[in-house]
């Protein structure tokens, strides 16, 4: 047994629950092999996870950096596609890679800075990819950022409903979503700029004068806090118990465990959200204002419960198993009630990925506006990516 095998069979055996309650037992099972004998290789887990980021980040850098390089000589869209394209063909393949990065990045064990000097000092450059977008658009760096987004969603979304852990994708398979990638970041919904062209002060105004009662039952404005503090795998009833100055036994008179708190928590905001929403969308008869409406309404909740935004935030990179979701509860489908050209005649599923995107980019960038006290201008921004996306930023 080589440190090489053992590295396989910890991204293996790991990324099946993206990493939740990982452990060199689990590890010696998988390999048929004595803990101590892992201890020959690997001090502690600790070590073992460093090794891994080292061999992710030599594998992905490997794999794109050539792309990344020829880019530069290409045409400015050209060069994005290339390097675009590289990169979901290599998360494409490498399911195990993708959730490892996610769990890394967004439990800030990777930061933007450690990500692109650890690749450039492998000869990979991702830098490159916002110095072409510079080139031929004019945006705020938050435009990346979206780009990046799009792709992990789209990425992420497609590995999950394909269940690429028992069953890699084929060939064809890489190429049909590297392709839905391209264009969805290319092109957004497919709209001109004229359908965008509204008057989003206008829109703002409206929903700031609808009332929105911000103040949550108690219990759930605890759990919520609990959530955002430890995120929903490190929770605990103690926790939230201690938040509401109450003994552990006597949270059982409201939830039957920390499964059903959890459930009933995110059950209650997204309700929440779907109402207040809905009044949003109904402002407006026009696609594209109901669609802002929307997103902007959704943004104004969020800021209004800054606990609430940071527990979506960890929905959005997690898988979590709270049981089989009530659909008529389902906030991935909110934005089907817009009536969206390009969904027009398609099929529930695409549907509801769409409107999942949507809020998935609303988050990130509700989260980037939060640690970076960005103002509005960032969800006109979303906006107009949704809409056209990079089409809609050329200088």
């Amino acid at each position: 047994m080589t440190k090489a095998e053992i590295i396989d069979a910890a991204f293996k055996v790991w990324g099946r629950n993206y990493y939740r309650k990982t452990s060199l037992s689990q590890l010696a099972a998988e390999l048929k092999v004595c803990k101590p004998a892992l201890y020959r290789h690997f001090f502690n887990k600790q070590a073992l996870t460093k090794a891994m980021a080292e061999r992710f980040f030599d594998d992905f850098a490997a794999f794109i950096k050539v792309d990344l390089n020829k880019a530069l000589d290409e045409d400015v869209d050209e060069g994005i596609s290339s390097i675009l394209k590289s990169i979901s063909c290599f998360f494409a393949g490498n399911v195990n890679a993708l959730i490892f990065s996610l769990i890394n990045l967004y439990d800030r064990s990777m930061d933007s800075r450690t990500i692109t000097d650890s690749m450039k000092s492998r000869g990979a450059d991702i830098g490159i990819i916002q110095m072409l977008v510079e080139k031929k658009y004019s945006c705020d760096p938050i435009l990346t950022r979206l780009i990046f987004a799009t792709l992990t969603f789209l990425m992420s979304h497609y590995h999950m409903v394909n269940k690429s852990m028992e069953n890699p994708p084929s060939e064809a398979k890489i190429k049909d979503i590297t392709c839905l990638i391209c264009n969805t970041i290319n092109s957004g919904l497919g709209y001109s700029s004229s359908e965008t062209e509204i008057d989003f002060e206008k829109l703002e105004k409206q929903v700031e004068g609808m009332p929105l009662n911000a103040e949550p039952e108690m219990f759930f404005k605890a759990v919520a806090e609990a959530v955002a503090q430890a995120g929903p795998w490190d929770v605990s009833m103690n926790m939230v118990a201690k938040k509401l100055g109450l003994s552990k036994s006597s949270l059982y008179v409201h939830f039957k465990n920390k499964k059903d708190m959890l459930r009933r928590l995110f059950i209650t905001e997204f309700k929440n959200i779907i109402v207040f929403t809905k009044q949003g969308i109904s402002l407006s008869s026009n696609t594209s204002e109901q669609l802002y409406l929307g997103i902007y309404t959704i943004s104004v909740y969020l800021r209004a419960r800054p606990e609430v935004l940071v527990a979506m935030d960890w929905i959005r990179t997690r898988k979590l198993e709270l049981g089989k979701p009530d659909k008529n509860l389902e906030i991935f489908r909110l934005f089907e009630d817009v009536d969206i050209k390009l969904l027009q005649g398609t099929a529930d599923d695409e549907k509801q990925r769409t409107s999942h995107w949507i809020l998935f980019l609303l988050v990130n960038v509700l989260i980037s506006m939060t640690l970076h006290k960005t103002q509005n201008n960032c969800i006109r921004i979303l906006f107009k990516f949704i809409f056209q996306g990079l089409g809609g930023f050329k200088k």
